[in-house]
């Protein structure tokens, strides 16, 4: 008989009741028990960075994490960034806008990746951006659209953080 645990996960702001085996991946608790499949499993090693989520705003590689080890905490995916309305975020505007993406196996991953960084330092230079997107891995892009695609979505988050000017 298998052991399992029943957890409540809150994911892009939902609640997720699930019942999982304690060694089971968050990774393929996001695909297979909340449905969200934004995350991708390349390496289920930790290397490759298309699992990346957030974890209480910290990129986090979730095929490294157990499911649960994050009861009680904010998980965030690819899956929670666009607006309900379909409005695309700055990061997946810009990847568009900056063909940031080819095949977009490896796209969620450097999404939040970028998205836990620019929330934390909106204002990274060029040398932290390129150790920032060194620690995934794209076989198509080459990473210089990537880097150009985060520099635009920073400098937009930037201006939408600073305050409206007084008339």
């Amino acid at each position: 008989m298998s052991d399992t645990r029943d957890l409540t996960l809150r994911v892009n702001g939902t609640v997720h009741h699930v019942n999982v085996e304690p060694r089971h991946s968050l990774a393929d608790t996001l695909r297979e028990s909340c449905g969200l499949t934004g995350t991708h499993l390349g390496c289920e090693h930790g290397v490759c960075g298309a699992c990346t989520v957030l974890i209480d705003g910290r990129a986090t590689r979730s095929c490294l994490v157990f499911a649960v080890q994050v009861e009680g905490s904010e998980i965030e995916t690819v899956e929670g960034l666009a607006e309900p309305d379909g409005t695309l975020h700055p990061l997946q505007q810009a990847f568009w806008e900056h063909h940031g993406l080819q095949c977009g196996f490896c796209t969620p991953g450097f999404l939040m990746l970028a998205l836990g960084a620019l929330r934390e330092n909106p204002d990274l230079d060029d040398e932290e951006l390129r150790d920032l997107i060194a620690s995934n891995l794209c076989r198509c892009t080459g990473y210089q659209n990537i880097l150009t695609a985060v520099r635009a979505a920073a400098d937009i988050m930037r201006a939408k953080a600073r305050p409206a000017p007084n008339p």
